[in-house]
């Protein structure tokens, strides 16, 4: 069994940060990586001070390069169990391998849930997108369309309003819209439509019409959805971390969970899911267990 002060499971912003600062602490690190990441189909990030446009795989790329003088080893492979042993952590990798931590930081992140409906797949990333934080500004001023259901409807829809004057609100059948926000919506021009979506139409991944179930076609543009996430990964849950689907895996301020020796930190959390957010909370977690076992080391 291979022993190591920290093991980080996710390889994204959070995990690849909180190693580069454990890494420096001298600490014995090990990166999990399963190669599943959240933006799989994103082109570029953005909201990153002095990275933004950046190809996601080019700052894997960085961040992994930036490791290699501090010692951290990063392992391709998926983590499918953990266990908590008194003051160590167990993992077991996809291969049956096991590995031990004293301390285990989760930077699995979450799972968009996408729209179900024929068409989606091929405009994927080029023109659908689930944040409007990290693609609105590409999309301003075109023909949009709010694909949405369940109680976030209504500020969804108004947060893309900032990007167009043309937005339809898209809620695949019949919504739980109070009356004052659907005279709200009317009011900012934003018209609901509840009828079912038959397919989604469009040319080399931009979406050009949306058909629905009584053969009604709208031209489109665009089209951002929300849909509601789930936790990418089962190990917290696994391990007795209260995780929830509204509020994600809970952690303090300072990524710790109620679980001793357990971290989380980026999207998993559910708080604010952009990289640059991601990656500060990675250091959060890292300055926390480094103080943690420096305690432990010199108690």
């Amino acid at each position: 069994m291979k022993n190591y002060d920290v093991i980080i499971v996710g390889g994204g912003p959070a995990g690849l940060s909180a190693a580069l600062v454990l890494g420096r602490c001298r600490h014995t690190v090990l990166v999990c990586d399963s190669g599943r990441y959240r933006n799989h189909v994103a082109h570029a990030l953005h909201g990153f001070l002095s990275r933004d446009g950046l190809p996601p795989p080019e700052l894997r790329r960085i961040g992994r390069e930036q490791l290699q003088p501090y010692g951290v080893s990063i392992l391709e492979t998926e983590i499918t169990h953990a266990v908590k042993r008194e003051a160590f952590f167990e993992l077991t990798t996809a291969q049956g391998e096991v590995l031990s931590a004293r301390k285990l930081l989760l930077a699995t992140g979450i799972i968009d849930k996408l729209p179900q409906v024929a068409g989606f797949d091929a405009l994927y990333g080029v023109s659908a997108f689930h944040c409007p934080y990290c693609d609105g500004w590409e999309q301003r001023d075109k023909r949009i369309v709010a694909y949405a259901r369940g109680p976030e409807i209504t500020p969804f829809a108004f947060t893309l309003r900032a990007y167009t004057r043309d937005l339809i609100l898209c809620t695949d059948g019949p919504a739980e819209i109070a009356k004052a926000e659907r005279a709200r919506l009317a009011r900012h021009g934003i018209q609901v439509i509840e009828k079912t979506v038959a397919r989604l139409v469009g040319q080399d991944g931009v979406l050009t019409h949306i058909v629905f179930d009584d053969g009604e076609q709208i031209e489109r543009d665009t089209l951002f959805f929300h849909l509601g996430q789930k936790q990418g990964s089962q190990l917290a849950a696994q391990l007795g971390c209260r995780v929830s689907n509204e509020k994600g895996a809970q952690a303090n301020a300072n990524c710790a969970t109620n679980v001793p020796g357990l971290f989380i930190a980026g999207d998993a959390t559910r708080d604010v899911q952009q990289v640059i957010v991601a990656a500060a909370e990675g250091t959060q977690a890292a300055f926390e267990i480094n103080t943690a076992l420096r305690d432990e080391n010199y108690s």
